[in-house]
């Protein structure tokens, strides 16, 4: 490189010029952010973003910096006010949890810090296998199981179908691919199981028409009956079955599989167990759920999410695997640049990326651990005890309105209901409902989500807040009345 001397004394960074303006800065964000959390439940749960608003993201490349409060000063007016809403008591729209103060603050500490935690001799890396450890005694996993944090259930749900895959093939699939593999490997699952996981069929290289979805009952629990038939079909047509997937909570109603029964019907045809409990296997903790969910502990691999029903700031997601040693063989590989040593910084614990596809990893263990310290596994249990019990609460003011009708039972922490009214057909029903869904979001009020059950359109709340209050449910039943009459007068005038 030309010039090289002259670029290097100029000794230029990314540091600021004056600390004192960027501390004041962080101050001035710290007290921002602590407001905006103390009082989110005075603010509409979401807002509509101003054309104006979308426009200016449409500025080209900054060629030249902005002064810092400057750039503070655009995130306040174009970014924050306009956000998802998920941190809100009101919002029930898909399965987001919604952070804490203490969440936040680590989430800056970890930033501050910025280690790779996948390989080396430093502290991350123990708070890492430290959480790891806690994880496995939330599902009472035996100690010599491992595991691994990742952004969330999918990549966790992704993870233990590799683990899965490799282990079951009884063939050396990193070496020799799906080639020499003897029949189409599929595994089973419900019509309502999450789509991530057709997804990791579709990325393992099994392809969509190797997950054989089974049919559920009225509880939209998979059928088991349905369940051995396939097996047993596919395996007289020379196909080679290798895994069940069950539902510790669907996404849909909060369904939960019979884990038990598929624990026995895997141990019967040697397929392993896993369990999509992105949610509801943190319901363990609660005791009135301890036991319909035990069979976890027995499960080959078990997937769930730390930002949802633990109520961490985006992203903390976690697998745990009692085949150690088929975990490890399914993604450790050692470049001479990633040699561990016995001592020094290469040293430390077994590198985390023997254990997944990311060599790259920030500090997310950190928030996982300062806020378990902070509030210890008992409190977390009882906020996702409080959570179901508002659920069945919800179902509750739902069946005394004769308005309204409840479209499954409340199991969990799902409540999927419909404004409804004598002489009106399925076809305006789910007109007016989608209605009554849009106006409660548009309006600030709440934002449930939507979803189809038995070709029904049903606004769908789930409850995974820990701020939601008694009295939040009790402004959406009225809401949700007060705008399908609204809607229904208007049809009629119109």
């Amino acid at each position: 490189m030309e010039n090289a001397s002259a670029i290097v004394s100029e000794n230029q960074t990314l540091d600021p010029h004056n600390w004192d303006a960027m501390r004041d800065l962080g101050h001035r964000m710290i007290d921002d952010m602590m407001d905006y959390l103390q009082e989110i439940k005075e603010q509409p749960v979401w807002k509509e973003i101003p054309a104006g608003t979308k426009s200016y993201f449409n500025e080209a490349l900054p060629v030249k910096g902005l002064d810092i409060e400057k750039v503070y000063e655009e995130f306040r007016k174009y970014i924050l006010p306009y956000t998802k809403g998920n941190i809100h008591p009101r919002f029930f729209a898909w399965v987001e949890g919604g952070g804490t103060p203490l969440g936040v603050l680590a989430e800056m500490l970890a930033a501050a810090m910025n280690p790779n935690v996948a390989i080396g001799e430093h502290s991350p890396m123990y708070v890492d296998r430290q959480v790891i450890e806690w994880c496995k005694q939330m599902m009472n996993y035996p100690a010599d199981a491992s595991g691994i944090l990742l952004s969330g259930a999918s990549m966790a749900n992704i993870t233990a179908l590799t683990v899965a895959r490799n282990y079951q093939l009884h063939n050396n699939v990193r070496a020799n691919g799906l080639k020499k593999t003897d029949g189409q490997m599929v595994l089973y699952c419900s019509s309502e199981t999450h789509s991530c996981v057709q997804k990791a069929a579709e990325m393992l290289g099994l392809g969509t028409n190797a997950v054989r979805k089974i049919s559920v009952d009225a509880g939209y629990r998979i059928n088991v009956e349905e369940l051995i038939y396939s097996i047993e079909k596919d395996i007289a047509s020379g196909a080679a079955p290798f895994c069940i997937v069950a539902n510790a909570g669907t996404v849909n109603t909060g369904a939960i599989d019979p884990v038990e029964e598929l624990l026995t019907v895997s141990k019967k045809y040697n397929l392993w167990l896993h369990v999509d409990g992105a949610f509801g296997a943190l319901a363990k903790l609660v005791p009135e759920y301890a036991s319909q969910l035990q069979a976890i502990e027995q499960a080959d691999s078990v997937a769930f999410d730390l930002h949802k029903w633990m109520y961490m700031p985006y992203a903390a997601g976690c697998v745990l695997i009692k085949n150690a040693a088929a975990h490890r063989d399914s993604f450790a590989v050692t470049p001479s640049y990633l040699v561990q040593q016995k001592r020094g910084l290469a040293g430390g614990p077994d590198s985390i990326g023997n254990y997944g596809p990311e060599l790259s990893r920030g500090f997310m263990a950190l928030k996982i651990w300062m806020s378990i310290k902070e509030q210890g596994i008992e409190k977390y249990a009882s906020l996702i005890r409080q959570n179901i019990a508002q659920a069945f609460y919800l179902g509750n003011l739902i069946e005394q309105e004769n308005c309204l009708e409840l479209l499954t039972p409340v199991t969990l922490n799902i409540v999927c209901y419909r404004f409804t009214g004598k002489g009106l057909t399925n076809e305006y029903l789910d007109v007016l409902n989608n209605e009554i869904l849009i106006r409660l979001q548009e309006q600030g009020i709440a934002s449930p989500s939507s979803t189809i059950l038995q070709g029904i359109f049903a606004i769908r709340v789930c409850i995974v807040n820990q701020r939601s209050r008694q009295s939040d449910f009790e402004l959406l039943v009225q809401e949700t009345i007060r705008i399908g009459r609204e809607v229904l007068k208007e049809t009629v005038v119109g």
